[in-house]
């Protein structure tokens, strides 16, 4: 069975589950399978539970005689190649964005500026791997006229094989970084897997709105002779330019469309609800992405003042006790020595900061996790609580804590009070649990 006729099933039972637990009536059951599961073996269950199809790729598990279980090569390959047959009957623009960080906050941002002029459809979450992307391309619906989709990686080759799927109108990189190292293998790799996005674009003509203020970006731009581009940065030369006001705490700043016909340019500001001078780059993205598609600037500035973030990324939790610069999904040396740049020119008294390993540097992570210790240190940031055995190697006097169980031990027995108190860790530091204490 093609795509095609997989296709006709589809839009005949428009919903598709890969858990099996989970079987809405007239379902398509998605047999995908992981380390430590194998979707094949639920497959007659889904039928039971309510699921019209099964799809599998292990023939023990066809049943002779059930039509309503049909056996393909890769389950997640026809997964994917079903939603990117539904996105192509979709003549919409499609966004792509990818980047080492700000990716998610970036996707916020801008489908907040695009909704208050069409109805967007933008991945919630962070839906941003294989199985993810194609459940965000499945939502898209005739109601829609616009669509942001993310895109992640921690391998080579990750984007070339999303961004096949999505294939975007237009596109974005908000940066490149040093994370994922184990997997990418090195920075130059992190270039090349994110750069996949920027060849799609190319080869396609599509439009690239790219950061200015990003030497690397620029340079990998450069190298691909782009005929449409739309800028921004704190550069002057940028379509749309802008630079930071105060944060003290939340980021104020100002930006300049240079690209207006207007007989006279206009600044404006905009006071956010987002921590950390790094954001103006989301900012200036989402502003140029909603300039191009016809948002008006006052809606623009609407939208991002009114944007108050809720996925432990740069948001501020005031508590009984302390006031907390949560930013604790994720980590790694660019991100976080950005959130310690940040954190030192804030304009506020008695800081604090608790900082839990960065993951999957490989080989260099003891060498990054020290040029984090002797940036604090260089910083003259006193009160500085480490988390995980990365930190634990590192040379230095400031108090180190196992895991996050050894925090919750210290907070309890003696909890800080009156601090501004920066929070970050990869996920797995597992950071997030512990603002509620605090």
């Amino acid at each position: 069975m093609d795509i095609k006729e997989l296709y006709k099933i589809y839009q005949q039972h428009p919903c598709i589950t890969t858990d099996s637990r989970t079987c809405p009536k007239d379902s398509i059951f998605i047999a995908l399978k992981g380390e430590s599961f194998n979707g094949n073996k639920f497959a007659e269950a889904a039928l039971e539970k309510g699921c019209s199809y099964a799809i599998i790729d292990e023939k023990e598990y066809a049943v002779a005689g059930n039509d309503n279980i049909i056996l393909v090569d890769d389950c997640l390959n026809t997964f994917k190649e079903i939603a990117r047959e539904h996105r192509r009957h979709f003549d919409i623009p499609v966004i792509g964005i990818t980047g080492t960080n700000g990716k998610t906050t970036t996707k916020e941002l801008v489908s907040a500026v695009l909704a208050t002029k069409y109805n967007v459809m933008h991945t919630e979450g962070n839906f941003n791997n294989d199985v993810g992307v194609p459940k965000t391309l499945l939502r898209l619906d005739s109601n829609h006229n616009i669509a942001v989709v993310e895109m992640g990686a921690s391998h080579p080759g990750d984007i070339q094989k999303l961004v096949e799927y999505v294939e975007p109108t237009c596109g974005m990189i908000t940066n490149v970084g040093r994370a994922h190292l184990l997997g990418f293998g090195s920075f130059e790799g992190v270039k090349k897997t994110k750069g996949e996005l920027y060849d799609f674009l190319k080869e396609h003509d599509c439009l690239l709105f790219l950061n200015e203020s990003n030497d690397d970006l620029v340079e990998m731009a450069q190298k691909r002779e782009f005929n449409r581009i739309v800028s921004y940065g704190q550069t002057d030369d940028a379509n749309v330019n802008g630079e930071v006001i105060s944060c003290a705490p939340f980021l104020k700043f100002c930006w300049t469309d240079l690209s207006s016909t207007d007989s006279k340019v206009k600044t404006y500001e905009v006071q956010t609800h987002l921590i950390g001078a790094y954001n103006i780059d989301n900012m200036l993205a989402a502003i140029t992405i909603g300039l191009h598609f016809g948002v008006e600037a006052k809606m623009i500035n609407k939208a991002l003042e009114e944007y108050t973030p809720d996925n432990n990324r740069s948001q501020l939790d005031v508590t009984k006790y302390n006031k907390l610069i949560v930013d604790a999904y994720n980590a790694n040396p660019s991100s976080m020595a950005a959130a310690i740049d940040n954190f030192k020119v804030m304009d506020v008294d008695k800081k604090m900061a608790i900082l839990g390993d960065m993951r999957e540097l490989g080989d260099v992570s003891m060498v990054e996790h020290q040029k984090i210790v002797d940036k604090l240190k260089e910083y003259g940031f006193k009160e500085i609580w480490l988390v995980g055995d990365e930190f634990g190697e590192t040379d230095t006097d400031y108090r180190k804590f196992k895991d996050v169980e050894e925090v919750k031990k210290e907070i309890a027995k003696k909890r800080p009070e009156g601090y501004y108190i920066l929070i970050k860790g990869s996920n797995g530091i597992k950071l997030f649990q512990i603002p509620e204490l605090l």
